[in-house]
């Protein structure tokens, strides 16, 4: 695996981008398109689904965002950013060919490898769906080597469903099964209403040989998490990914730290199971 960052020697440097376009999710998310600025590091450059990485606006600071392009794509690097605080703001007012600062990839991607035969159910929230999505691109660009795989998708209303051209795709799909809902009805909507977590009931997946895997606003997988357990689901079974709080990225500032672990490191994806044995997250 390839990495961007430490230049020179010292991993707090990053290597430059330049973002080669920008698409408007929502309202608030847009999604930038990098391409490293040093044509060998791009060729070398892999990550796998689930890694984050260390975004950075030049003279205001960096953040740390979940690349969801997919890892077989090797024209550009794909990170979602809803606006928020000073270092996302900087990032919504960059344009086509302004130049970022990138260090990745950084953490511990999905277990992909280990799902193989498996069902998948992957639950999404919100913003939620950008840390999921490279896992999805990746599980179904290997179709055959997974068993049945259900997309769950959820937002407060229709304009912000983020990655609409996916959701496009993915409901054309016959191999696979998709449900997108929104909190309450809204002018124009005719699909699915629905909190994510009662939809989940409501679905009732089985437990059986599957793999159940989460993201979104932290109310929601509370009580995603709660439904799963109702249904059977075992800690195994279940995971989710924490990216919140990351400062270096490296394992060295603590600010990430739960109990023993760091979420920069042996993180952000935690089974269900894992974090049981750390301090109250969820």
């Amino acid at each position: 695996m390839a990495r961007a960052g430490a230049r020179a020697g010292n991993p707090y440097l990053p290597e430059i981008a330049s973002v080669v376009e920008i698409v408007q999710e929502t309202p608030n998310i847009k999604s930038f398109r990098v391409r490293f600025d040093d044509e060998a590091v791009q060729a070398g450059f892999s990550f796998k689904p689930g890694q984050v990485g260390q975004l950075g606006v030049l003279g205001i600071g960096e953040a740390t965002f979940a690349i969801n392009s997919s890892p077989s794509e090797k024209g550009y690097l794909q990170f979602s950013v809803m606006q928020a605080g000073e270092v996302t703001v900087g990032l919504h007012c960059l344009s086509q060919g302004d130049k970022v600062g990138i260090r990745a990839p950084m953490g511990r991607g999905f277990p992909v490898e280990d799902w193989k035969g498996k069902n998948l159910l992957y639950i999404m929230g919100g913003i939620g769906s950008a840390a999921l999505r490279a896992t999805i691109l990746h599980t179904l660009e290997h179709r055959s080597d997974y068993g049945d795989i259900t997309i769950l998708y959820g937002a407060r209303t229709p304009v912000d469903l983020t990655f609409q051209y996916d959701i496009a795709d993915w409901e054309a799909r016959s191999d696979i099964r998709t449900v997108i809902t929104v909190d309450a009805p809204f002018p124009g909507w005719d699909g699915r209403v629905g909190f994510v977590p009662t939809v989940l009931e409501e679905l009732s997946p089985s437990p059986a040989n599957t793999i159940a895997v989460t993201c979104g606003p932290p109310i929601m997988i509370k009580f995603v998490l709660q439904v799963l357990q109702r249904l059977h689901f075992d800690d195994e079974q279940v995971f989710t990914t924490l990216e919140k709080r990351m400062k270096c990225g490296i394992g060295i500032c603590g600010r990430c730290n739960l109990g023993p672990k760091y979420v920069c490191v042996d993180g952000p994806v935690f089974s269900l199971a894992e974090l049981r044995e750390l301090p109250d997250e969820l």
